[in-house]
């Protein structure tokens, strides 16, 4: 898993083009999401800006990297030649995936930190932890199902897409609208329990206990990705 995974850390730092729009871009969008967090808080809260934070880092660094990675080791046949070797599915797959993962933890610890250090601690940082955790093992997790029907690199740009944009669209829809009204529809769509989990843990004021139940959509989520990665993800090129 080790050598897989330092292998596929030398060929992200070697492609321009995923370090700009997947790695670079994205702490550039969270950056201007700090720099204005005034008028984004008058319109939210720092929960919200923290959320935006967590999904922009989750959705284009982690899940639209890994959907692009994956496709593309899959199109010249590194996925095949590994299955050749003594190596396991799960050993292969996470040892392609850790790479970028690691990137985006250490994106999202800095990006925070920043946030923090301008706008002060959030009211529970554990639970904070424990619901950037969730969002990204969602994300992660449908990243390989998405992988499954995408059948190269530049396919990635249209299949990730639509759940890229979405879950950010998504967090701030809630955000700025709240929970009040269509609690069960936002709750449920992948990313907005996650979401609330998130401006509950910064902005503090909501039992911890009702908290921990929003990890049960995420984690249904996880559920769901795991299964249709287990039905769609090919490790060969479509003929």
């Amino acid at each position: 898993m080790l050598p897989i995974a330092r292998s596929e850390l030398i060929q992200i730092f070697r492609n321009r083009a995923v370090l700009i729009t997947s790695l670079v871009m994205p702490v550039a969008a969270g950056a201007f999401f700090i720099y204005r967090r005034d008028t984004f808080q008058d319109l939210g809260s720092l929960g919200y800006i923290a959320a935006i934070l967590v999904f922009t880092i989750a959705a284009f660094s982690l899940y639209a990297t890994t959907v692009t990675t994956l496709a593309a080791r899959r199109q010249n046949l590194f996925l095949k030649r590994l299955r050749s070797t003594a190596a396991g599915d799960t050993a292969i797959l996470t040892g392609l995936v850790l790479p970028v993962s690691v990137i985006s933890v250490a994106q999202i610890a800095l990006i925070l930190g920043v946030f923090i250090t301008l706008s002060g601690a959030p009211d529970n940082a554990l639970l904070l932890i424990v619901a950037i955790i969730a969002a990204f093992v969602m994300m992660l997790a449908l990243a390989i199902a998405t992988a499954g029907i995408t059948n190269s690199p530049e396919h990635a740009q249209v299949t990730t897409l639509p759940l890229s944009l979405g879950v950010v669209v998504l967090a701030s829809w809630i955000g700025l609208t709240g929970t009040e009204d269509l609690a069960l529809l936002k709750r449920l769509l992948p990313g907005g329990a996650a979401t609330e989990l998130v401006m509950n843990a910064w902005n503090g004021g909501v039992p911890l206990t009702e908290s921990l139940l929003l990890l049960a959509p995420t984690l249904g989520w996880v559920a769901v990705a795991v299964a249709l990665a287990s039905r769609m993800f090919r490790w060969e090129p479509r003929r």
